[in-house]
């Protein structure tokens, strides 16, 4: 499971930068940063997640092999890109165009997008092959330079143009220093084929296109924020949003990053239909997991914030993330549960569907809700979008007849997350601290994981048990996901590396 245990501690070391970050910025700075940041994630999806969405969905170790020209079409593309936002991000500044932020620093953004791509791209090629201790080494040089460059940046230049700076050389040198162990010496550049770019770019293009109109509504919404209520106010707005976004995509991530290779390896192996069963399996676990925890993140919201929260941000922080939450736990659900239903079966036209059923929600709702002092209506706004993508897509997946969880899995999930919300409820007006904190911690997770033990929601305790018992075998299992695929499917591991 080193794969999984990277990833979370990436993700926690993210979690922890972003506060710092947030701390020595401060909201207008900050504001600025998370602005520049967002411009910059557009652009990466724009022009490079149509790569990364390959390498994860077709890209494996016996492609490696067998296709090498797979690989070095997807590098040579990469590099193609790289030129165009170089010299897109050159003709901007030479324009003279005038945007709410520096000309310098959407030129940081441009190479932000660059650095990102190349990073996520990487490790979506790393995570394709299983190399759960390549993976594991990209990322701690990752967080170490980002550590000290990112939150360097902003420490002693209270800058934001420095701390994407940071961001920037963090990521590119993280994947540099690890290049020959990701490098595959068969894929040479001559090998890239436009017919196979074309191929793989039209399967990720509604992918694609969704995913820029769900940045594109947070973008929007920060840049009217900014214009409207100043900097700071989007500084506020925006640590809010992304600390909620970072937890919950942790959640669901950490288990995507091991689920959905199950399902495409089950699709490589058995077929179409045992992979829309594992689909299935796969919804049911992350229901099971993002369900309490996003409950659990409103009941322990005050000590949160209390402890971790620069000064400066408190009391909008607990404000805004609480009216983002709903939209942000039907994003989770949405991202990486209901989307895997039309990855799978590369039928991803659909997903274009619940993307501008967002940005109609978000505008409508913009239109319709009255103004506000703060950015309040901006938050209800953004979570209301997420909530009828939600809704609209998993109305097509039902039109498109996929496989479902168990509804008892469902129901027993509901009914455990009610009984610890309602027994952690009145903590919630306790003095805020660690006390309080870890009290709420240890019961809800307590109550939650003996309603699991007992009833075995959606495998869960069959795969702890299954995991603990290769664990006493001291055998290692064949990726990181195989402990959770022997439950839920023997005869899969036991045929993994056959092929059909």
């Amino acid at each position: 499971m080193k794969v999984l245990a990277a990833f979370l501690v990436n993700t926690l070391i993210n979690f922890i930068i972003g506060l710092l970050v947030a701390k020595f910025l401060g909201p207008d700075q900050f504001g600025r940063f998370a602005l520049a940041m967002a411009v910059s994630m557009a652009v990466q999806v724009l022009a490079f997640e149509w790569i990364r969405q390959a390498a994860i969905r077709f890209y494996s170790a016996r492609a490696a092999e067998d296709q090498p020209q797979f690989r070095a079409t997807l590098d040579v593309s990469f590099a193609a890109l790289s030129l165009v936002i170089s010299a897109a991000s050159v003709l901007f500044i030479l324009s003279g165009l005038n945007f709410s932020l520096s000309n310098g620093l959407v030129a940081l953004a441009f190479a932000a997008a660059i650095a990102n791509g190349l990073f996520d791209y990487h490790t979506a090629l790393v995570r394709a092959r299983f190399q759960d201790s390549l993976y594991g080494k990209i990322v701690i040089t990752k967080n170490i330079l980002a550590f000290f460059l990112t939150v360097g940046g902003a420490y002693f230049f209270h800058s934001a143009a420095m701390t994407v700076a940071g961001v920037c050389v963090s990521m590119a040198s993280s994947v540099i220093f690890a290049r020959s162990a990701i490098s595959d010496q068969q894929a040479r550049p001559s090998m890239a084929q436009r017919a196979l770019a074309i191929e793989h770019a039209r399967y990720a293009m509604p992918i694609i296109a969704a995913n820029f109109l769900y940045l594109a509504i947070p973008l929007a919404n920060r840049a009217m924020i900014s214009a409207h209520y100043g900097f700071a106010e989007n500084g506020q707005f925006s640590l809010a949003f992304d600390i909620g976004m970072r937890l919950i995509a942790a959640v669901g991530s950490a288990l995507d990053v091991l689920l959905f290779q199950i399902a495409v390896r089950a699709d490589e192996v058995h077929g179409r239909d045992k992979a829309r069963e594992q689909v299935a399996a796969n919804m049911a676990t992350i229901f099971a997991i993002l369900t309490p925890a996003a409950a659990g993140l409103w009941l322990i919201m005050p000590s949160l914030e209390y402890l971790i929260v620069p000064s400066e941000f408190r009391g909008p922080f607990g404000y805004y993330l609480s009216l983002l939450l709903p939209g942000l736990f039907a994003f989770g659900l949405m991202n990486y549960a209901i989307n895997a239903v039309f990855q799978i079966s590369k039928a991803t036209l659909a997903l274009i569907g619940g993307a501008i059923a967002a940005c109609i929600a978000n505008a409508v709702l913009l239109l319709t809700i009255p103004s506000t002092q703060d950015a309040a209506r901006f938050a209800i706004a953004q979570s209301g979008a997420f909530l009828g993508a939600f809704v609209t897509l998993t109305a097509f997946a039902i039109a498109y007849g996929a496989k479902w969880p168990r509804l008892r899995d469902v129901l027993l999930t509901l009914g455990a997350t009610a009984l610890m919300f309602a027994t952690l409820y009145p903590m919630r007006a306790w003095t805020p601290g660690i006390g309080v904190l870890l009290v709420q911690i240890v019961v809800g997770g307590a109550i939650f994981a003996g309603i699991v033990a007992v009833f075995d929601i959606a495998q869960l305790r069959s795969h702890i048990v299954n995991a603990m018992r290769s664990l006493r075998r001291k055998q290692a299992p064949l990726t990181a996901g195989d402990a959770i695929a022997d439950t839920a499917a023997d005869a899969q591991r036991k045929n993994a590396e056959t092929p059909r």
